[in-house]
């Protein structure tokens, strides 16, 4: 069985996110960071809902935190698909990344996007899950103090609604 490493820094940290409306089971999770990446929070929704979602802009000088999965090819092929890979949303990227354990450094996959709205914020619903998420698994504080003061937009019935939407795609397409 071929196994890949998966570096989540968006809501897919959250255990509930991951397990519950993805249906991933990770054979293991651990805290670790990239180098040459910085958290940006500009990815439009597939479903308009006018806030903005985790997103990795390149630069030099940041660095990124979030959870290394230990996953099966088919349940990395799963993330793919429940992200949106096959129609543009994101696209998987190969890079290093250091466990905070202290282990030596890892290959692992993440996903980008090139679809970007500077003037999109998340909504609080969305940053609770990637606080809770970053939480869960022993993210630095000074990371989740970060993550504590991104702004925030005020939740929306269209983004309540297209959470509706996403739940029931997720809920059909869980394994």
């Amino acid at each position: 069985m071929i196994r890949v490493g998966y570096f989540a820094y968006g809501s897919n940290m959250q255990r509930s996110t991951f397990a519950d409306r993805r249906g991933i089971a990770p054979a293991a999770a651990v805290a670790a960071c990239a180098r040459g990446w910085r958290l940006v929070l500009d990815k439009p929704p597939l479903f308009p809902s006018g806030h903005g979602f985790a997103n990795l802009a390149a630069d030099p000088d940041a660095e990124v935190c979030g959870v290394l999965y230990d996953l099966t090819a088919e349940e990395m092929a799963h993330v793919e698909l429940t992200e949106g890979v096959g129609v543009g949303n994101y696209r998987r990227v190969e890079i290093e990344v250091v466990r905070l354990a202290g282990a030596a450094p890892a290959r692992a996959f993440m996903l980008v996007s090139d679809r970007r709205d500077p003037q999109l914020r998340p909504s609080a619903v969305y940053m609770k899950r990637l606080i809770e998420g970053a939480g869960e698994h022993g993210l630095p504080a000074e990371w989740i103090a970060h993550l504590r003061a991104l702004p925030t937009a005020p939740d929306t019935t269209a983004a309540a609604a297209a959470r509706a939407v996403v739940d029931d795609v997720l809920a059909r397409l869980k394994r």
